[in-house]
């Protein structure tokens, strides 16, 4: 009974021990440089890698100019830059979240977003927001594989 026992809190102690061993760490990414937000753009945990929303920055950091067609574009193609400086592209995208600053351009934003995944469409939800950073009219945060 006793050495039942033993082996029992034995194997229940190596199985605890490998499932915090096993629990992976979190990798805050900075494919620009130091963050000049409080946020980072991307981390990784495991295989999985977490974008922080993005809105329709041009590289000077201000807003395209144009409306929710041009901002969706260039919303996609900030998210793409990310992916592809962190080690993961469009087509492993699993899920997004779209905050629109007026659902009545949800045809129009679609129209744009759609081609970027022309083969698995990942998984969304979508709402209204009123206050998006820069005056944003889309903002879109993603989900993505990455490595193996």
């Amino acid at each position: 009974m006793r050495t039942a026992f033993l082996v029992s809190s034995a194997a229940f102690a190596l199985s605890a021990a490998a499932c915090r061993t096993a629990s992976p760490s979190a990798e805050y990414l900075t494919p620009y440089g130091p963050p000049t937000r409080p946020f980072s753009p991307a981390v990784r945990v495991g295989n999985m890698l977490y974008l922080s929303g993005q809105i329709g920055t041009g590289s000077d950091g201000k807003l395209v100019e144009g409306g929710i067609g041009p901002e969706t574009r260039q919303t996609m193609e900030n998210i793409r830059d990310v992916l592809d400086r962190t080690g993961s592209s469009m087509s492993r995208v699993v899920k997004c979240t779209v905050m629109l600053a007026d659902m009545r351009e949800w045809d129009a934003m679609n129209l744009i977003y759609a081609p970027y995944f022309p083969q698995n469409k990942p998984a969304r939800s979508a709402l209204g927001a009123s206050g998006l950073a820069l005056n944003a009219r889309v903002e879109i945060e993603c989900w993505a594989v990455v490595g193996r």
